[in-house]
Parts: structure tokens; sequence; C-alpha cells
């Protein structure tokens, strides 16, 4: 993994982020690491709490959130790509003059959280079925959130599952939404905004929302685990 962010063109992640709001890092993880982390699946131990989606009307398939202590390749994920975005974000926000600014480590914005009473962690890995999808969202879980996470596929499209394509929507203020549909390749790691970005207009930048879903899976089990940067209060 180490060698994957060294080669990695971070000026270019972060132009793709200011023009479009995502950017895709190829082949991030390796297929022994896909496969490993989809047999984690099946380990109780490793997690703090299952979600059924469909009961709550998220969708349908299932998801589950890791607990403290983290494995080691998602604790060095989160770690090592934070310090990445951070500057990314504090770009957005004073664009938009929003009264904040990020730490530059992960720890301390973590260290934020947890003053925040957010302490659970909120790394989770996804399933779906046939018939499976993801109604469109935000993750937020508090009042302390950093507005870029990642996502990392899992199987292959077109292989292991059919459908299931990842789809970003665009809410600019005054005008018709806009649907980004994506299907990244197994080990792909892709990086979006959670809830906004700044656009420029004529008279400055403006502020987009986005929400992140899934479309219908129709054949096959479709496996992604999602890192999200701050913790939860639940």
């Amino acid at each position: 993994m180490s060698k994957v962010l060294e080669q990695t063109d971070w000026d270019f992640i972060t132009e793709e982020m200011h023009g479009k709001g995502f950017a895709t890092i190829s082949k991030f993880l390796s297929e022994k690491q896909c496969d490993e982390l989809i047999q984690r699946y099946d380990h109780p131990q490793a997690y703090r709490k299952t979600v059924a989606m469909e009961r709550y009307r998220f969708g349908l398939g299932e998801y589950k959130y890791f607990n403290y202590p983290l494995p080691e390749i998602i604790q060095q994920i989160r770690t090592n790509i934070y310090p990445k975005l951070a500057p990314i974000a504090n770009a957005w926000f004073n664009a938009l003059k929003i009264d904040r600014q990020f730490p530059l480590q992960h720890e301390e914005l973590l260290q934020q959280c947890h003053q925040n009473n957010q302490q659970k962690a909120t790394v989770l890995i996804l399933k779906y079925g046939k018939s499976g999808h993801n109604t469109l969202h935000q993750d937020l879980y508090g009042d302390i959130y950093f507005p870029i996470q990642t996502v990392m596929f899992l199987n292959e499209p077109g292989k292991d599952f059919t459908g299931g394509e990842f789809v970003l929507i665009q809410q600019t203020p005054r005008a018709q939404s806009k649907a980004i549909v994506l299907n990244p390749k197994k080990g792909d790691m892709l990086i979006f905004t959670t809830n906004f970005r700044p656009v420029k207009g004529s008279k400055g930048y403006y502020r987009v929302n986005m929400k992140h879903g899934v479309s219908e899976v129709h054949t096959g089990e479709r496996f992604t685990l999602g890192i999200i940067f701050h913790d939860a209060l639940s």
C-alpha cells in the first residue's frame, strides 16, 4: 500500500477533487487484500454493529461497522490517506468562507471527535446480493465530520456481480440534479465528497450538495469497504 501511495499523482487527485468532487486510484488494494477483507465479513468479533438496510429503508443489503482496534491495513489506510485529503478539505472550506480548518494529521481529527463524544469507529464493510441497493445518503455521524471519504471495491463488476454501480448525485442550487454513475474495478479506491463541495461561478464560489448510493445489483454479490475519517456518536 505504501508503494501505491508514493506512486499516486496527488496533484492530479487534487485537481480531480476540486473539479469533480471525486477521483479514483486504480489497484489501490491487491487481489489478495480484497479477498482477505471479504473473508473477514463472517468474523463477528471484528465488528461493533450490523445494520440490515431494509429495516431502516436505507436500501437492501447489509453492512457492518468495524470495532476498534481496526485491522492493521484499515488503520494504515485511514492514517496515511487523511493527510493527503486534509489540504483539499481546507481549500474547500476557505472557498466557501466556512470558518473551520481541519488538522493535517488524522489523530488530531479523532481527538476533536472524542471531545464531542464521537468515539465509535465508522469504517464499514458492505454486502449486497441480488436486488441489493443503497439509497442516496451522506455519512456524517455527528457535528464533527470530515467532508471527504473513500470506498474500496473488493470484487470485480461483470464477473462477481452485475449492476451495483456507484452513484453520485450533484444537487446544484436552482438547477436540476446531476447523476454521476461509476463502476470501479476490484481493488480500486474511489475518493469522493461526503456532503458538499465548492463550485466556482460568475460571482465566486457556491456550495453544491452531494449524495451517494448504489444502484440495484442484478446478479452475484458485491462487497465494498467504506472509510469515513471521523468517528460516530453511536
